[in-house]
C-alpha cells in the first residue's frame, strides 16, 4: 500500500511538472487586425487586446503581438513585420482579404499556423490557413427576418443595407429566407454603407417616401443609431421597432433595459477574433487538434440573455 501511494505521488508530481513545462513553452502569436475606423472594428481591437493579456497571463511562455492597420497595404506590411519576429502562429482579420493573399501565403509557407478570421478571399483559401473563424452572415439576416415574421407577420419593412459586397448579399438572402411564407412586405432597400450618418440620411428619405412603416431592418448597429435619430427627429410614431445587428454594447443595453424600439439584436460578435486567438493558443498548449472551419452562431439577443453579451468597457 505504501509503495502504491508513493508511486501515485511520484506520478502526480511528474504530471504537474509536465503541465508546468507545457505552460512555459515559448510560443509567439502575431495578431493582425484592421484599425478601429468604426464601431465594429473598435470592438475587434478591444477584444483582441483584452484576450491577448488573458492568454499571456494563463501561459507564461506565450507572447502575443497585436498590430492594427488602416488599410490592406499597411496590413500587408504589418504581416511581413510580424513574420520577421519569428511567428509560431498568425491570427489575421483582413481589412480586405484579396490583396493580402500573397502576404498570408508567404507566412504559411514558412510552416506558420494561420487562423483567418471573418473575411475570406474570393479564391480558394484552404492553402493559406489552418483555421477559419467567422460569423454567420446568412444567419444574421435569417434570424432578423424570422423574428419579424413571428412578431409582426404583416409588417411593412424598410431595409438599410451595408455595402455592395458579398457578405451584404448573403445577409439579404438570409433575410428573404427568414420572411418567406409570410405577409411581410418590403417597401424599400437602400445602402447605408455601415455608417451612422449615411443610415440617418437613408432613413430620412424612407420617412419622406413612406407614410407608414412598421419595422426597420439594418445590418449593423452603427446604422441603427442613425435610424433611431432620424425617427426621433421626424417624430414618427408608426414605427414599432428597429432590428440591427452585431451586438454593440449600446444596443445590447437597450435590449437589457426593455427599450421598445430595440427589443432584440442579432449577434455578429467582434469578439470572434478573440475566439480565434484562444483556439490558436489551444493548438500549442492544450494539445488538441485545431483546424477547419468554426462558424459562430448569429444569436438572437433578447432581454433574457442580453447580459451574456454586454461588455460595458468595450468601445462598441
Amino acid at each position: 500500500m505504501r509503495r502504491q501511494i508513493l508511486g501515485l505521488a511520484v506520478a502526480s508530481l511528474a504530471l504537474l511538472a509536465g503541465t508546468a513545462f507545457a505552460q512555459d513553452k515559448k510560443v509567439t502569436i502575431g495578431v493582425s487586425i484592421p484599425a478601429a475606423d468604426h464601431g465594429w472594428t473598435a470592438g475587434v481591437v478591444f477584444h483582441a487586446e483584452r484576450v491577448a493579456k488573458l492568454l499571456m497571463k494563463e501561459h507564461p511562455g506565450l507572447n502575443v503581438i497585436v498590430k492594427t492597420s488602416p488599410d490592406a497595404a499597411s496590413q500587408a506590411n504589418a504581416v511581413q513585420d510580424l513574420a520577421v519576429q519569428g511567428l509560431d502562429a498568425l491570427v489575421i482579420l483582413p481589412s480586405d482579404p484579396d490583396p493580402l493573399v500573397n502576404a498570408i501565403q508567404q507566412v504559411k509557407d514558412k510552416g506558420t499556423f494561420v487562423a483567418l478570421v471573418d473575411r475570406a478571399p474570393s479564391v480558394n483559401d484552404s492553402t493559406i490557413r489552418d483555421l477559419y473563424v467567422a460569423g454567420n452572415n446568412p444567419a444574421l439576416g435569417q434570424v432578423a427576418g424570422e423574428y419579424i415574421k413571428k412578431t409582426t407577420p404583416d409588417a411593412q419593412v424598410v431595409i438599410i443595407r451595408g455595402l455592395p459586397i458579398p457578405i451584404d448579399q448573403q445577409r439579404q438572402d438570409g433575410f428573404d429566407k427568414g420572411i418567406a411564407g409570410s405577409k411581410v412586405k418590403i417597401l424599400d432597400r437602400q445602402f447605408g454603407n455601415w455608417s451612422r450618418d449615411d443610415a440617418f440620411k437613408v432613413m430620412q428619405d424612407f420617412l419622406t417616401k413612406h407614410q407608414k412603416i412598421d419595422v426597420v431592418w439594418c445590418q449593423d448597429d452603427d446604422m441603427a443609431v442613425g435610424v433611431l435619430e432620424a425617427i426621433a427627429q421626424a417624430k414618427r410614431t408608426d414605427i414599432k421597432y428597429v432590428v440591427g445587428g452585431a451586438g454593440s454594447k449600446d444596443m445590447v443595453k437597450k435590449v437589457m433595459d426593455g427599450d421598445k424600439m430595440i427589443p432584440v439584436d442579432v449577434l455578429y460578435p467582434p469578439a470572434m477574433v478573440a475566439t480565434a486567438m484562444e483556439l490558436t493558443a489551444g493548438n500549442f498548449y492544450d494539445k488538441v487538434p485545431v483546424s477547419g472551419t468554426y462558424i459562430l452562431d448569429a444569436t438572437l439577443v433578447t432581454k433574457d440573455n442580453a447580459k451574456n453579451f454586454y461588455f460595458p468597457d468595450s468601445p462598441f
